[in-house]
């Protein structure tokens, strides 16, 4: 079974509901919203992951293997498991374009589609949404911090799994940041490869300036050379010496990477040595532990830093490893629905997100019902019709977001971005999503 369209990557609840609905006909239009409950740590989030979520949607199927597994589980019926050879997601999708700029309470996406359909989606929807919401709203933290510095993803071999990996390097991408390290995120995104060396290959070498001669000469246009093997001060020397050896064949050194110790003193340390080697346009790169609260302080000591390297921190999300997602039921058979335990009341209805621009600055959103004559700028679309995308795919074009993602951020006021306690952004709901939760509520 292939990882990234399997339908049994899913909770087994999810299957189990399913043959109840069947058996007492529960198949009526239902609508479901994914959105994020709070947002712990960040001002704002950033959509991501639509375009995923919207091929596994166009290409779900249950092959032979799946049902082979559902017979011998024992957990289902046979007239259950034979329906489940036709099933195929049907229904409407209804999202912010990858890149947009959302709030808590905010739907980010919305599923309208048979009951059985809207169901079973849920676990792997959330999986592919959450995880690149998670990241792209972690990345552009670093992104905001680094001003005009470009920020590098190095963090695939930390992230959970190959697939989070790889997806790290997307959600990066749309976040802003210039390229990825990781090669599979490049050759499946479109995303520029960048990478240097790693201290095992200064450490395989006799001595650090035979294993900058030798990847120099390797790789005459790509020459980035680690230099905290051993001393940076050193490594920074021979860096020097190295580069007077290979100008006569026309190589020159691109840039330095330092990965250890205080990057701050140790960029300006290298920066004078470089520079008074006629070394002035080698650039400085520095990675090791980065996210965004290290990433502020080195720009406010004025590091000349040339690029920045994050890893661990933004591809796992450190800080903040899961945001509070939820997608739930809010329509059947044309009745709202809501939850209303302790904590965790949801919004009924089918709705609809609007916001308002003035001046040039996003003022505030409103969260309304989808059938409310509001003003501001509707922000969900319909992308998938009758289980088909639909639109030019703009609304999941990887650049297309990083440029929207951009605009957004310069329609953000500064105080609603801030790294540390962000204003709360105005979101406020709307006269009959209002009427309607408060009618639901007494009624239950």
């Amino acid at each position: 079974m292939n990882l990234e369209t399997t339908p049994l990557l899913t909770d087994l609840y999810e299957l189990t509901m399913l043959q109840t609905y069947y058996e007492h006909g529960m198949t009526d239009e239902a609508v479901f919203e994914l959105f994020m409950r709070r947002a712990p740590e960040r001002g704002f989030f950033v959509a991501a992951g639509l375009d995923q979520a919207l091929g596994w949607l166009e290409n779900l199927v249950f092959g032979d293997e799946e049902l082979e597994w559902m017979a011998g589980s024992g957990l289902f019926n046979a007239a259950f498991i034979e329906r489940m050879r036709d099933f195929r997601f049907t229904g409407t999708v209804r999202a912010m374009p990858e890149g947009s700029l959302f709030f808590a309470e905010e739907p980010v996406l919305q599923i309208v589609a048979p009951l059985p359909e809207a169901q079973l989606i849920e676990s792997r929807l959330m999986n592919i949404v959450h995880y690149q919401t998670l990241i792209a709203s972690k990345a552009v933290r670093s992104r905001m911090a680094a001003g005009d510095v470009p920020v590098i993803d190095f963090g695939m071999r930390r992230a959970h799994g190959g697939e989070a990996g790889t997806w790290a390097a997307r959600a990066c991408y749309l976040a802003g940041f210039g390229a990825t390290a990781t090669c599979l995120g490049s050759a499946r995104y479109n995303i520029p490869p960048t990478g240097t060396m790693a201290h095992a290959f200064i450490l395989a070498h006799d001595d650090e300036a035979t294993a900058f001669e030798r990847f120099a000469r390797s790789h005459p246009d790509n020459v980035v050379l680690l230099i905290d093997t051993y001393d940076v001060r050193r490594g920074a020397e021979r860096v020097v010496e190295v580069a007077e050896k290979l100008a006569p064949d026309g190589i020159r050194i691109h840039g330095v990477r330092i990965d250890s110790g205080d990057l701050a003193a140790n960029a300006q340390m290298t920066r004078s040595i470089l520079d008074a080697g006629g070394l002035t346009e080698t650039r400085i790169i520095v990675s090791g532990g980065l996210d965004e609260y290290r990433i502020e302080a080195l720009q406010r000591e004025n590091a000349p830093i040339d690029g920045i390297g994050v890893g661990s921190n933004v591809d796992t999300s450190a800080d903040a490893p899961f945001l509070d997602s939820a997608y739930k039921l809010h329509l059947y058979q044309d009745r709202p629905r809501g939850k209303h335990s302790a904590g965790k009341t949801d919004l009924p209805g089918r709705k609809q997100v609007f916001r308002h621009i003035e001046a040039g600055r996003m003022s505030g959103d409103v969260i309304g019902l989808a059938d409310e004559d509001l003003p501001g700028s509707p922000l969900l679309e319909t992308v998938m019709r009758e289980g088909q995308r639909v639109g030019e795919g703009q609304a999941w074009d990887l650049e297309s977001a990083r440029l929207r993602l951009g605009d957004g951020l310069t329609q953000l006021a500064p105080d609603y971005r801030a790294l540390r306690e962000p204003d709360a952004y105005p979101v406020t709901l709307s006269p009959g999503l209002v009427a309607l939760r408060d009618a639901l509520a007494r009624a239950l």
